[in-house]
């Protein structure tokens, strides 16, 4: 009988995270990890995100032998200043206006740890997104639709938020959303998990 393969479990409560991993039709959990998610000193984007996505993974991995535990971060960056979560429709607005006309970078992290062997797995994938120049009424028209207090950037690409740009660039547009399918398929072909 061949040896069974780990459970896949997403340490994550987000809604966006758990569907773009459904697109990979493998049954998986989720559970949502307790950590502290602020930078520290000095910090850049990719450090944090890579540091912030093993975290996650890390925190799980107690009370959940015997999986493929899946972490990821996501950081919004514009002239190597970190924008953070929103979390109000004034600082919302605020952030729009300082991006509009501008170019930002993405980095999500994506970590895999295995908890049966130890071994975990990690990256960030940056992607490049150019916004349109946007007036005070397009942003609040926004706003209210979207209402994307929870999301770096005050954005939701999967929903409305795709109307704000005029360009993306990067190796895998999944990673904008907050899971960068491409890397994390690589790390779990590697762990030996049957895909199409």
């Amino acid at each position: 009988m061949p040896p069974t393969h780990p459970t896949i479990l997403l340490a994550s409560s987000s809604p966006a995270r758990r569907t773009l991993l459904e697109k990979l039709g493998l049954p998986f959990g989720i559970a949502s990890p307790d950590i502290d998610e602020a930078a520290l000193p000095g910090e850049d984007a990719k450090t944090l995100v890579t540091r912030l996505s093993r975290a996650k993974a890390l925190a799980l991995a107690t009370t959940h032998p015997d999986s493929l535990i899946i972490g990821s971060d996501q950081v919004l960056t514009l002239d190597n200043e970190t924008l953070s979560k929103p979390g109000t429709h004034e600082r919302a607005r605020a952030q729009l206006e300082r991006l509009s006309g501008q170019t930002v970078t993405f980095h999500t992290g994506i970590c895999l740890l295995n908890t049966r062997t130890g071994q975990h797995q990690v990256t960030a994938e940056p992607f490049e997104v150019s916004f349109r120049h946007l007036n005070p009424e397009q942003i609040e028209r926004y706003l209210l639709a979207d209402q994307p207090y929870g999301c770096a950037g005050s954005f939701k690409a999967e929903a409305l938020g795709i109307t704000l740009f005029k360009r993306f660039h990067g190796r895998d547009p999944n990673s904008l959303i907050g899971l960068p399918l491409m890397a994390l398929v690589d790390f779990l072909l590697a762990e030996g998990v049957v895909l199409p």
